[in-house]
């Protein structure tokens, strides 16, 4: 069954959804999730692409915006599954 997602920390909250969600603020919503998640994977990727910040910066700190990366590309792609799923829905 769908369920609207929600990211609390590292908790994923699932709710059922049935035929009680409002299909175009739900659209609106994960948009704007969406959205947020480009605005934090493009800040990152900047910082890592900076040459600068990756040659002076410790390792630890450098995976450490890598981890961030991964888990926002991650977050993103599962916002993105989450609307296609809602934007078939009748």
């Amino acid at each position: 069954p769908l369920s609207a997602t929600q990211l609390v920390g590292d908790m994923e909250v699932l709710v059922p959804m049935a035929d009680l969600i409002d299909k175009e603020a739900e659209l609106a919503r994960l948009a704007k999730e969406i959205d947020k998640q480009d605005k934090l994977i493009v800040g990152i990727e900047r910082k890592l692409g900076n040459e600068s910040f990756t040659a002076k910066a410790p390792e630890a700190v450098v995976e450490k915006e890598r981890g961030k990366l991964k888990e926002y590309l991650a977050a993103r792609q599962h916002l993105v599954e989450q609307r296609n799923k809602i934007a078939e829905l009748d």
